[in-house]
């Protein structure tokens, strides 16, 4: 289907969701998460894909909500943000973080509000010297969502977390990377090949390996040692019976290179 707010393209086992309003920094509308939900479903139903790339058009990746699509007038009837949240953000985030394959994000520019905590949603993120996140949500009154409060306290620590949640000060790539809140920062030239080069990787990768590091690692915070110990077994198990695994024990013993098919 053609999409309005979005771009979509699927070839050699990569998909690309573009978000594509760049003259609104690709701040989020309804009609963009319908058509996420959409793109997002078609990736999960092809078999053939192995890695997704989500990144944004023009000079930013996410500006967050667009405010105008639910603009509260002074004195007008107040807008349920949580049926927002309910509706929208909330099933973006967990079809982000549930998907069987990785998910890179390229951050070519700012990305702020729910843009920023959307892009942390992602297994690894990758960004432009030139781009900055920033919680914006305490200039309007509201608390970091799309995960935020989940996602950064578990990067960054809670002080840093802090410091960024109540002040909403952008906080440039580069740093981002030092704090440990992203995978990469690189020069603007080279995000594009960088990326590429990522992708490419991940396309020829042991799929259902990494989407089972994933949940390991995803559950490590909240489980004890011994649960923890428990499900690297059952994880570990499952995985020694997949076709990638014998290939890439016998890609080793044979000293060539594997031809792993994400089963």
């Amino acid at each position: 289907m053609a999409y309005a707010s979005i771009l979509f393209e699927s070839a050699g086992g990569v998909a690309r969701i573009t978000l594509n309003r760049p003259d609104r920094l690709n701040s989020f509308t309804s009609e963009m998460h319908a058509e996420l939900r959409d793109a997002l479903a078609r990736v999960k139903a092809d078999a053939g894909t192995r890695v997704l790339l989500l990144t944004g058009a023009g000079r930013g990746f996410c500006a967050g909500q667009d405010l105008s699509d639910r603009a509260v007038a002074p004195g007008g009837t107040p807008v349920d943000l949580g049926a927002s949240i309910e509706a929208n953000y909330r099933p973006l985030v967990l079809a982000l973080r549930s998907l069987p394959l990785p998910v890179v994000c390229a951050v070519n520019g700012v990305a702020a509000g729910a843009g920023a905590n959307i892009a942390l949603a992602c297994d690894i993120v990758i960004a432009a010297k030139s781009a900055s996140f920033i919680q914006a949500f305490c200039k309007i009154g509201l608390i970091p969502d799309s995960g935020g409060t989940y996602f950064l306290p578990r990067l960054v620590g809670t002080a840093r977390a802090m410091g960024l949640a109540l002040l909403g000060d952008k906080l440039p790539a580069q740093q981002a990377a030092d704090w440990g809140l992203i995978w990469k920062c690189v020069d603007d030239a080279l995000l594009a090949q960088t990326v590429d080069a990522l992708l490419a990787q991940l396309a020829k990768a042991p799929t259902r390996g990494l989407v089972a590091t994933r949940r390991a690692l995803h559950a490590s915070a909240q489980n004890t040692l011994e649960a923890q110990l428990d499900l690297e077994r059952d994880l570990q198990r499952e995985l020694g019976y997949s076709a990638d695994y014998r290939e890439g024990v016998g890609a080793f013993l044979a000293k060539r290179a594997p031809d792993f098919t994400g089963r």
